[in-house]
C-alpha cells in the first residue's frame, strides 16, 4: 500500500513502540481466550465519536452551575475533532494496522475482525476521550486527574487491543485531547468573564450566568417533611 511521506515516517519512527504493545495486546488476547473483545469492543462503541461527552456538555449547559464545564467539556471535544478528524487525519493518511503488515492483520483476525473504516492516525475515540476528561480536570481542579488518566487508558487500550489503531496513534491523540482541552478552558474562561462583566440587567447576561433549565417536580419533589 502506497502511503503519503508522514504515514512512512511514522511507520518507521514507531515500529518498535507500536509492534512492541500490539504484541503484548494480541498474547493478552490468547490468553485471555478472547473474553476481553467483548469488553473492547463496549468501550469503543461508548466512546463513538464523542458523542457520550456531547451528551453530558449539553445536559451540563442546562444549568447555570455546571454552564461553565459544560461549555468547556463541548468546545474541548469540538477543537479535537477539528484537529483530528478535519485537519490530520486526510493529511496524514496513515493506513489502519491490519492494512499493512501481515502479522497485524493476523491478529486482527484472530479477535474477529472488527469493522474499521477511515485513516488510522491520530485516534478520534481517544482524542474525545482525552478532551473531555481533560476538560474536567482544567475545570474542576486536580483530584480528577486520576480517574481522568483511568479513563483515557482504558480507551487507549482498547482501541489497540482491536488493531484499529497503533499505539502512536493513540498517543498522539491524548496528547491533541488535552491540548484541546486546554484551549476550551481558556476560551471558557474569557467568555464568562465577559459576561460576569456586563452591566445587571443585561437579558443575554443574566440568561448565560443565571438561567437554570426547569425541572419536572416528580424530580424537585422531596415529599413532607
Amino acid at each position: 500500500m502506497e502511503m503519503t511521506a508522514a504515514a512512512s515516517w511514522l511507520m518507521s519512527a514507531f515500529s518498535g513502540l507500536d509492534l512492541g504493545i500490539l504484541s503484548l495486546l494480541h498474547t493478552l488476547s490468547e490468553h485471555a481466550g478472547g473474553l476481553l473483545t467483548p469488553l473492547a469492543k463496549l468501550v469503543t462503541l461508548l466512546g463513538e465519536k464523542g458523542i457520550l461527552f456531547f451528551l453530558l456538555s449539553l445536559v451540563l449547559m442546562c444549568f447555570a452551575k455546571t454552564r461553565p464545564l459544560g461549555v468547556c467539556i463541548f468546545g474541548a471535544v469540538c477543537c479535537g475533532a477539528l484537529i483530528t478528524n478535519i485537519l490530520l487525519k486526510d493529511w496524514i493518511a496513515r493506513p489502519r494496522p491490519f492494512e499493512t503488515l501481515s502479522v497485524y492483520r493476523d491478529w486482527w483476525q484472530s479477535i474477529g475482525s472488527p469493522a474499521e473504516d477511515g485513516f488510522s492516525f491520530p485516534s478520534g475515540h481517544v482524542t474525545a476521550a482525552a478532551a473531555g476528561m481533560g476538560a474536567l480536570c482544567f475545570m474542576k481542579g486536580k483530584r480528577w486527574i486520576w480517574p481522568s488518566v483511568g479513563v483515557v487508558l482504558v480507551m487507549m487500550l482498547s482501541r489497540n487491543y482491536l488493531m484499529a489503531h497503533f499505539p502512536s496513534d493513540v498517543i498522539a491523540a491524548a496528547v491533541i485531547g488535552v491540548f484541546s482541552a486546554w484551549v476550551a478552558c481558556q476560551i471558557t474562561g474569557l467568555i464568562f468573564a465577559f459576561f460576569s462583566s456586563r452591566k445587571k440587567g443585561d437579558r443575554l447576561a443574566d440568561f448565560v450566568l443565571h438561567y437554570d433549565l426547569p425541572l419536572p417536580t416528580w424530580l424537585t419533589y422531596k415529599g413532607k417533611h
